[in-house]
């Protein structure tokens, strides 16, 4: 279902009918009980949960990073199942070919044709498992699809489903195997959120629960259950669209892109893309947090997810400690905030 178009502003809406803001507010209360419903199966990762609905709202892609264990998977199907959605799971191999991730041409001796075969990026909700554990050629059988949201196969281009949202997952320790994400697939994802290990409290949660009797295989059993929905996500998209920027944010968004391209520790800042992306990340989060315009503190609250990814460091730099997020709160300390 599509949000209502925007009424004139001499209009007056009938009784009864729909309007925007009400539609706005019904859709936010969904998102946020997204929240208490994945809360059901995965514990303490909150900044996870809220950077997956900030990409959803942007139409974007998310690179989830965490050592093995601390339930990437988990919170992706938790997600999908919250939110009514399709999901598929590839977990990406050394042998993985690109035909296994978009489909093929599969020869039927009974007509005598070949017809499509759909694979599983057909989806809403893709989880690409382990991604740096594929050879470039594999991992870029996906490039089309998270930018045009479409599969060209023998020539034919293909739509995806909308939503469409790929979230991918890799090891950030263990490297022996594994096929490092070009810049240029790695710009394809709107965040890279850093799944970390929980707390003491929060794992004894986990424990608890599993002494209880859950099974992170059944999310049925764990009470999962869906509280919005694709017209909740289309609402909700059209709300964000109309959160007001001020060329005084925009100018600080350039800002600190541009203040990325200029750190002495990095041999590639941020790209106008990844200024774009902050901007739409901004005002996602500024809808989600109740208000129509985006401040600084929304800016800042995304930099470091939504560019983390998009800068190189030098390896002199590197090899100091320096960090990709230590350059970002470096830049965001130096750039000027708009009043």
């Amino acid at each position: 279902m599509s949000a209502p178009n925007p009424e004139p502003a001499e209009h007056v809406a009938t009784e009864g009918s729909p309007t925007e803001a009400v539609l706005s507010d019904k859709a936010r209360a969904s998102l946020e009980a997204l929240r208490s419903e994945i809360a059901k199966a995965v514990v303490g990762q909150d900044s996870a949960v809220t950077g997956l609905v900030v990409a959803l709202l942007c139409r974007g892609h998310v690179l989830l990073e965490g050592v093995p264990g601390v339930a990437k998977t988990l919170l992706v199907r938790a997600l999908a199942a919250s939110l009514e959605l399709d999901t598929k799971r590839v977990q990406f191999t050394p042998d993985l070919m690109p035909s296994d991730v978009t489909g093929s041409l599969v020869y039927d001796a009974r007509t005598a044709e070949f017809s499509f075969q759909p694979g599983p990026v057909f989806t809403n909700l893709l989880l690409a498992d382990e991604i740096n554990r594929t050879p470039p050629k594999t991992q870029s059988s996906l490039l089309e699809a998270m930018e045009e949201r479409q599969v060209t196969v023998d020539g034919v281009p293909r739509a995806l489903p909308d939503p469409f949202l790929v979230a991918a997952t890799q090891n950030p320790v263990e490297y022996e195997g594994t096929y490092p994400l070009p810049e240029a697939q790695l710009d394809r994802f709107l965040l890279k959120l850093t799944v970390p290990l929980p707390s003491r409290e929060d794992e004894i949660d986990v424990l608890t629960r599993h002494a209880g009797g859950f099974d992170p295989r059944d999310l049925d059993a764990a009470g999962i259950r869906p509280v919005a929905g694709p017209a909740d996500l289309e609402a909700a998209r059209s709300a964000v669209t109309r959160t007001q920027v001020s060329a005084e944010i925009a100018a600080y968004v350039v800002d600190i892109c541009r203040a990325t391209r200029e750190s002495p520790s990095l041999t590639l800042g941020a790209s106008p893309r990844g200024a774009t992306a902050l901007l739409s990340t901004a005002r996602a989060w500024a809808w989600l947090t109740g208000r129509d315009y985006v401040t600084p503190d929304d800016v800042k609250a995304l930099a470091l997810p939504t560019l983390r990814h998009r800068i190189q460091l030098r390896p002199e730099a590197e090899m100091e400690g320096v960090t990709a997020d230590s350059v970002i709160t470096a830049v965001l300390a130096h750039v000027p905030v708009p009043r």
